[in-house]
């Protein structure tokens, strides 16, 4: 079938079919920025923590007594905590991951230089790595000795004057890449700490759009703020009863103290999440719908124009041409149309992504939603022309002697 005719055609329609070929092409810059940014979630939900979430439970403990000591308040607590049946062990820590509570250092390798990286500094008491059940991949845990107060009475000093550290295996490839980095020393705060271990993963309390989710630094410092989390671990089907015990727990022992979010780590999670979940969804319903949209305008358009040809349409069948060949037509004609569109899509696609890249600070667009874009376009453009091509392919012959 010579396309020279569906050409002349549609340059006869160019208004219209310029209409149809704008509407497709923004429906494919949106969708694919879409697409990508429902990945990416996606993907952020599914990132390991690199604790075992499934037997943690955690609460928190802020004191209102300004005259109590709080490690040693942090220490009878513990103790009471350890000595609930079912908890194997049992940790006071200032953050966990996904817990919102970041405190980021800049990483520099040299005194006062500049810093190659941010990463976030974990600190909790000494079973902090085996109630969490982190994997040391390399080096060793902390010494007794090295443990001093995180200093929060006087403006969290205590990052000055720590010797060690402990840092993820993905900030040592940041910092070191291709190299050991056990026996190095970074610069977090003004002292140089020596790297002593490294974990094979442990994600931030909070996430963004770039590649440093596992960019973290555990510290031998003691938390001795008014505010503490404590996590104990257990068998999983024992955390309800771990956490409602703890509660009584710690409030017979103080008084003065306000506790506040009981839940296990799965459900820190989860409400880590809960505006993620939400907005895929609102995303997810925005793209439907506009696909929906350029669907019914596809329909509409090729409906119309099936009307208004049927007496060329049925001049064609008189002089020869198949039921095949007018379906044919049609299809063409709307992939050649949502083809003109996709490709104009494409640069808008990326164009809208370097704004929301600007604005949002959103990752770039991976290529691979353009021609994954295009083919749903196409897919939707042929079905959505189906119904039109085929009622023009029951025009009869007959039609044509018709004024």
């Amino acid at each position: 079938m010579s396309h020279s005719p569906l050409i002349a055609s549609l340059l006869r329609h160019k208004l219209t079919a310029g209409l149809l070929v704008m509407q497709v092409a923004l429906t494919c810059a949106i969708v694919c920025n879409v697409a990508s940014i429902i990945g990416h979630r996606l993907t952020q939900m599914q990132l390991p923590s690199g604790v075992a979430e499934n037997e943690l439970v955690l609460i928190e403990s802020i004191s209102v007594d300004e005259s109590a000591n709080p490690l040693a308040r942090h220490d009878a607590d513990l103790a009471a905590l350890r000595a609930i049946p079912g908890v194997t062990s049992v940790t006071a820590v200032d953050s966990l991951p996904l817990s919102g509570n970041n405190w980021s250092n800049g990483i520099s390798l040299v005194p006062n230089g500049p810093s190659l990286t941010t990463a976030t500094a974990y600190s909790g008491t000494q079973e902090e790595m085996r109630t969490l059940g982190m994997h040391l991949v390399s080096g060793r845990l902390f010494l007794p000795e090295e443990y001093i107060p995180l200093g929060a009475a006087h403006d969290w000093s205590g990052i000055n004057h720590v010797s060690s550290t402990i840092i993820t295996q993905a900030l040592a490839a940041k910092l070191f890449p291709g190299q050991d980095p056990l026996g190095k020393v970074i610069y977090p705060g003004d002292g140089p700490i020596r790297i002593v271990g490294v974990v094979d993963h442990l994600l931030r309390p909070t996430l963004d759009e770039s590649e440093a989710s596992g960019y973290a630094t555990l510290f031998p410092m003691l938390p001795d703020g008014a505010g503490i989390t404590y996590v104990m671990r257990s068998a999983p089907q024992e955390r309800e009863r771990v956490l409602r015990q703890a509660q009584k727990v710690l409030a017979v022992l103080d008084g003065n103290r306000v506790l506040r979010r009981p839940q296990t780590f799965e459900q820190l999670r989860s409400d880590y999440f809960r505006r993620d979940r939400t907005m895929i969804s609102l995303l997810l319903a925005a793209a439907t719908g506009l696909l929906l949209v350029t669907a019914a305008g596809i329909t509409g358009l090729a409906s119309f124009w099936v009307q208004q040809r049927r007496r060329s349409i049925g001049i064609r069948r008189a002089v020869g041409a198949t039921r095949a060949d007018i379906l044919r037509y049609f299809q063409t004609e709307n992939f050649v149309i949502v083809g003109a569109g996709v490709v104009l899509g494409a640069v808008l696609a990326y164009g809208l992504n370097m704004l929301l890249m600007e604005h949002y600070a959103l990752r770039r667009l991976p290529w691979f939603y353009l021609p994954a874009g295009a083919v749903a376009l196409w897919g939707l453009g042929q079905l959505a022309v189906l119904g039109p091509a085929l009622r023009a392919s029951m025009v009869p012959p007959v039609v044509a002697t018709r004024g």
